[in-house]
Order: structure tokens, then sequence, then C-alpha cells
């Protein structure tokens, strides 16, 4: 973690620059930590139901999480993202992309291309059905399905935002579900989907 000072406030950044395994509590899946020459990627294999590899050490309740993060274009196989304000393994906030709507020609898969649950008692399925096009949305800018792209979700207070590489505009604004008291952090990957991510960043 680095504190950095400043005369109007104090800038709190955690990067995350885990060297092993064991820097993390990894539910549902394994993980693999990879050397590149972009830095250092987090990979968790796919598997049934939904994954998290929990972050030991880091805490998050409100500010920025950033993040590159890479699905693949496979219908109904590519779930990823990042779970926050983790109460245990089964109950947290997350924010969670869908590469293989990104670009899709169907407008209503398009339209599921981001997603915000509350696990776990509003997973996505009670969201759609109850609250049609509330907590998923589009990408204003979609990248490519199979590419890295960069993710930023704010969080300030009840109010979650998710802005994906650098866009002027947020493709998700919704207002949390639940109070949660709870602050772990880490990444997460949806049923029958593996994942890579780099270059988490949190500050407050």
């Amino acid at each position: 973690m680095k504190i950095l000072f400043t005369a109007a406030l104090t800038l709190i950044i955690f990067t995350c620059f885990a060297q092993k395994e064991s820097d993390f509590k990894v539910f549902n899946r394994s993980l693999t930590i990879n050397k590149v020459n972009s830095g250092t990627v987090i990979y968790l294999n796919d598997s049934n139901d939904a994954g998290v590899a929990w972050i030991k050490g880091a805490k998050f309740t409100n500010g920025n999480i950033e993040f590159d993060v890479k699905g693949r274009d496979v219908l109904q196989r590519s779930f990823v993202g990042i779970a926050f304000h983790g109460v245990s393994d089964t109950t947290y906030d997350c924010i969670y992309f869908r590469p293989f709507n990104f670009n899709a020609a169907d407008k209503v898969r398009k339209s599921h291309a981001v997603q915000y649950v509350s696990e776990s008692k509003y997973d996505w399925e009670i969201l759609r059905n109850t609250y049609p096009n509330k907590y998923e949305q589009p990408l204003q800018t979609p990248p490519d399905a199979n590419s890295w792209f960069h993710a930023r979700i704010n969080v300030n207070g009840k109010t979650i935002k998710v802005y994906v590489n650098n866009e002027a505009r947020p493709s998700l604004t919704v207002e949390q579900l639940r109070p949660m008291n709870g602050t772990m952090i880490g990444y997460w990957a949806g049923n029958g989907s593996e994942g890579s991510w780099k270059n988490l960043k949190i500050s407050k």
C-alpha cells in the first residue's frame, strides 16, 4: 500500500503486486500468477458456479477500483469482474462483464454487457426479471471481446458507476441494493468462466 499526502487530502492507493498464491484466499477456482512483459497477470480457471480470489490485506468500501481484464468471446462462458464489499465467499457486491455480448449484432444481447449484482440475494436473473435494463447496460465504447480492456468502478456512498477504457461517461450507474458491512475485495469469475486480470489499483 502506498500513502500519498497532500495539503488538501490524504490519498490511499493499494496497488496489487502479489507474488505468490498465498497472497489470496481463493474460493471455487484455481489461481495462477504469471509474469509477462506488461507485469503480473492473475489467472482464474473456469469452473461451475462463481468463484473469487480475495486479496489478503486489501480492504475497500468507497473510492475507485481500476484494473485491466480479459475474458473471451464464447457465448455464456465469459463472466469476469471484481467482487467488493465482501462479507463471505457468497455475500458481496459485484461488477462484471460479459465480453461475448460486447459487439453482438443482437441488440438485447449487446445491452447485457456490464452487470451489477448483490450476491447472494440479488443475482442477475432476479434483477433482469424484476428490473429490466436497470442493473445491466451496453458499453459505450465496446472493446474487442478477446482483448484486454481497462475498467474503473467508482463507489461513492450508495452510487456505483462503471467506466470502460477511460470513457468520459459511465456505461453503468446504479444504486447499491443493500448495505454491506464487508470490506473484502477480489477477482471474480462467473459460472463456466476463466479470466485474466492485471494492474489492479484501489484508491480513495
